[in-house]
């Protein structure tokens, strides 16, 4: 007869505990009542300029030219024109 082989006993590690996550209802968002705003006149453009161009019958040809410009150029002219014009408030 064959000799039997005694069985080894394995060292079994202790279990880690893992981490558990708690559920977490989710926050219920509240209504926030809107305050109902009160009609205003008009308020004045901001830095106190206003600039009217109603009437006016230039065209931006006529006030930029007929070749394509930078957009600072561009500013640089409609305030060269307000003034010529004398199309603001101040």
């Amino acid at each position: 007869m064959a000799a039997k082989k005694k069985a080894t006993k394995r060292k079994v590690a202790p279990k880690k505990k893992t981490a558990t996550k708690k559920k977490v209802a989710p926050k219920k968002k509240t209504a926030t009542k809107k305050k109902a705003t009160k009609s205003k006149t008009k308020k004045p453009a901001f830095g106190g300029y206003a600039i009217n161009f109603a009437g006016r019958k230039e065209t931006a040809e006529q006030i930029f030219g007929k070749k394509p410009i930078a957009p600072s150029e561009m500013t640089k002219k409609i305030w060269a024109f307000v003034k010529a014009k004398s199309l603001s408030n101040r």
